[in-house]
């Protein structure tokens, strides 16, 4: 008897850091995400790491949406410095923007102590039937991020994928 969970979809997260080439993926909350997707119920596809550059951001997120993954969650460069750029890189990949999970992040991560999630200016989005999520980098953030993106997740997934219609 198989008693793992249901498949959701592919996933496919995207570390943010201006460290990415010295960055190993293990030192970074990369592996923790990628943990929780598959207790979630995701294949995830791969770990990539990338420098906090627009250019790069929106490569790495465009290549994923090109190559079919149902979510990207990036994880990193979304607050207030000059070089946190997740944001304004993603909004250029996003088809339509859902602001209601980017809220429930915020306010469940500052309800949590992970001030980095509270006050992050992450988005979430579809872009063609690829669902794009940013989280804050702190393991707090990530671990409160995931718990609340995982049953929000599924229903958009559901719904992008036309499960919900009977």
């Amino acid at each position: 008897m198989d008693l793992s969970p249901p498949q959701l979809g592919r996933a496919l997260v995207v570390i943010v850091d201006d460290r990415s080439a010295q960055l190993s993926t293990h030192e970074s909350n990369g592996p923790l995400v990628a943990e929780l997707l598959g207790e979630a119920g995701f294949h995830v596809d791969a770990t990539v790491a990338v420098a906090a550059d627009p250019v790069e951001i929106r490569n790495a997120l465009n290549t994923a949406v090109i190559g079919g993954v149902d979510l990207v969650v990036t994880v990193g460069g979304t607050g207030v410095s000059p070089r946190d750029v997740t944001p304004d890189a993603t909004s250029g990949v996003l088809d339509r923007v859902v602001p209601g999970v980017a809220e429930a992040l915020r306010s469940s991560g500052l309800a949590a102590g992970a001030v980095d999630a509270g006050l992050s200016r992450g988005l979430c989005g579809v872009s063609g039937s690829t669902l794009v999520v940013n989280l804050a980098s702190s393991r707090a953030a990530v671990r409160d991020g995931m718990a609340t993106l995982t049953p929000l997740v599924t229903y958009v997934i559901e719904e992008l994928s036309g499960l919900d219609e009977a």
